[in-house]
């Protein structure tokens, strides 16, 4: 699922519902608009469940979308203000698709340069193994000059030539993995800072979102620790309904000590008081704009990073293969000079 695409058609459907037209109608018309693809195809489920009466619990347990979204349509069914629960949905899914979107631009370029350095290995080492490489070692034989270090040096790695394409596809499978599988991205990416932010970002804003609507601190906490089973604010959740049940009032005791969740996250929020709402609010704003500052610095830090990578990855093996021709340059000297 597109996050842009969800808040686009939350905004929609929250202006068709103040504008009278009903619920089961407007998911229709809706439906009818998007493109092909699994959104529209549980949007139109739902639809058509509705419109054969299906409670709105029972439908929207059967729909394959997010179960901060399932929850939320449900408060704002309960509380009379369904456009209002889908506007802030939308504005919610609107601010992870711009994070997500910079993050995503962060780790393509890497993954475009380790993946041109594979097929560039890739090609050098298919060319010494069946075309340069098996002639040159008939034109040393015969030869008659004495070779240089380099070529030694060279002749010796390009035994294990092969042994660059291979580690770069590894680290390139390996890379490709972390970064668009979730369950790993969420246990090892979550280190860098640019994904930690944008981490802590997502959970104050979900805590806002549900809390705004009025579900309760334990169990809007609950929610956020089902969405967070991929990453290490799991265990941080944990803790915090671990110590509300045990009786804690203020969010700087429920909050002490954390893995993931920063400090300055806990301040932020325990200096809002009782109006909780305003303190994760505020620290969404904060770790979001945080996460968009790191992705811009990680951005410009990795093109040139990634470039001499490239780059050294390149000449080194093509200084090997170039090496190899040292002796032809030393025999033609001999030549003319003869």
């Amino acid at each position: 699922m597109k996050n842009d695409e969800f808040a686009f058609f939350n905004q929609q459907l929250a202006a068709m519902l103040r504008d009278g037209i009903p619920l089961e109608g407007a998911l229709r018309r809706l439906c009818q608009e998007m493109r092909r693809g699994l959104l529209r195809d549980e949007l139109s489920a739902l639809e058509a469940d509705l419109a054969k009466g299906t409670p709105m619990a029972d439908a929207l347990a059967a729909r394959q979308l997010p179960e901060l979204y399932k929850r939320m349509i449900l408060v704002g069914v309960k509380s009379g203000d369904l456009p209002g629960a889908l506007t802030m949905l939308a504005d919610y899914f609107q601010r992870q698709n711009n994070v997500w979107t910079r993050l995503k631009s962060m780790m393509t370029y890497p993954l475009i340069v380790m993946f041109v350095a594979f097929l560039i290995s890739l090609a050098l080492a298919f060319l010494w193994t069946h075309v340069i490489g098996p002639s040159m070692f008939g034109v040393f034989g015969g030869m008659g000059v004495r070779i240089p270090a380099a070529t030694l040096f060279a002749f010796s790695t390009l035994q294990a030539i092969w042994v660059f394409p291979v580690v770069l596809g590894i680290l390139f499978v390996v890379l490709a993995s972390v970064v668009f599988l979730p369950g790993l991205r969420g246990k090892y990416l979550w280190r860098l800072p640019a994904f930690k932010e944008a981490t802590v970002s997502r959970i104050a804003a979900s805590l806002t979102l549900l809390l705004k609507n009025g579900v309760n601190l334990p169990d809007a906490i609950g929610l956020v620790e089902q969405l967070e089973t991929s990453t290490a604010a799991t265990a941080d959740l944990q803790a915090w309904r671990k110590k509300l049940a045990a009786g804690a009032a203020k969010f700087s005791e429920v909050a002490a000590s954390n893995r993931l969740i920063p400090p300055l996250f806990v301040w932020v929020v325990a200096s809002a008081g009782e109006d909780l709402v305003a303190g994760f609010n505020r620290a969404a704003e904060i770790y979001h704009s945080r996460a968009i500052y790191r992705t811009e610095v990680a951005l410009y830090s990795v093109l040139p990073i990634a470039s001499l990578f490239l780059g050294a990855v390149v000449l080194s093996q093509a200084f090997l293969v170039i090496s190899m021709f040292l002796p032809l340059v030393a025999m033609l000297n001999n030549l003319s000079g003869n």
